[in-house]
């Protein structure tokens, strides 16, 4: 069980209303700390907002695109006032993806201000209070999609490896100051936003995990930065980190053509 007296008494989580991120805030909610969701889908977000409020704990919902402008503003709006001790980022969705030279450029750069500028934002916000009171965590929710270049999604997979190195240099900094940095890092899981992709999760093989479980596993290990890999994939990880790259990068495409749709 987490420990409120270190992560409390207050936990933000971006991307708090479905999968991985609503888990989190029951997780959350079971051991006494109040949340503050924030997501997109109003739908969603009020249905987990009542679900882990009926567990005795305060909820605060922001309903908001954080590539809005003034997204930052909006969330100090509802959190200036309040002790938080955790900052879970869960929004660093593929909100575009598509061959590079023919894509849009726009659409390249929201997936970059989703998974780059806003969670720089968030970190370097609530970590600054976190320093200041010597006590906090912070949890990037990253992807092995960050270990490795691919087809289609090229952007996602650097910022997702941005992600990764970004969180190895705040635990480095935020270390002497008792605030814990986590890179979470996910293989494929069972959420509402893969199964909305259309993404094969049925392959013979595949290692699928299941929200509950990597998000129970992330705060079991949110004190071991800077990077833990989720769900059984640490040789996944370690694999897609070596050499020769090409030989390497083309087997990885051949394997993750077979987890798309078929066409």
């Amino acid at each position: 069980m987490i420990d409120k007296s270190v992560y409390g008494p207050w936990a933000v989580i971006a991307g708090g209303s479905e999968g991985v991120g609503a888990s989190f805030a029951h997780q959350l909610a079971d051991a006494g700390l109040n949340l503050v969701l924030i997501a997109r889908k109003p739908g969603p977000l009020r249905q987990t907002a009542d679900e882990v409020r009926a567990k005795g704990v305060e909820v605060r919902t922001i309903e908001l695109d954080l590539l809005a402008p003034d997204a930052l503003a909006s969330i100090r709006e509802v959190t200036d006032g309040l002790e938080v001790g955790l900052l879970i980022f869960n929004a660093g969705a593929n909100s575009y993806g598509h061959e590079f030279v023919s894509g849009d450029l726009d659409g390249f750069q929201g997936v970059i201000d989703l998974n780059i500028t806003a969670q720089l934002a968030l970190s370097h916000h609530f970590g600054a209070r976190m320093k200041e009171r010597r006590r906090g965590g912070i949890m990037l929710v990253g992807s092995l999609a960050g270990y490795m270049g691919q087809a289609q999604i090229s952007v996602y997979s650097a910022v997702k490896a941005f992600g990764r190195i970004f969180a190895e240099g705040l635990w480095l900094e935020l270390r002497p100051y008792d605030v814990h940095v986590l890179e979470l890092v996910l293989g494929v899981t069972r959420t509402p936003a893969m199964e909305r992709a259309g993404l094969r999760m049925d392959l013979p093989g595949l290692r699928v995990a299941e929200p509950d479980d990597v998000a129970r596993e992330g705060l079991a290990h949110l004190a071991d930065g800077p990077v833990w890999v989720a769900g059984g994939n640490l040789a996944t990880a370690e694999k897609r980190a070596g050499f020769p790259r090409a030989e390497l990068v083309l087997g990885a495409h051949e394997a993750s053509q077979r987890l798309l749709p078929a066409p």
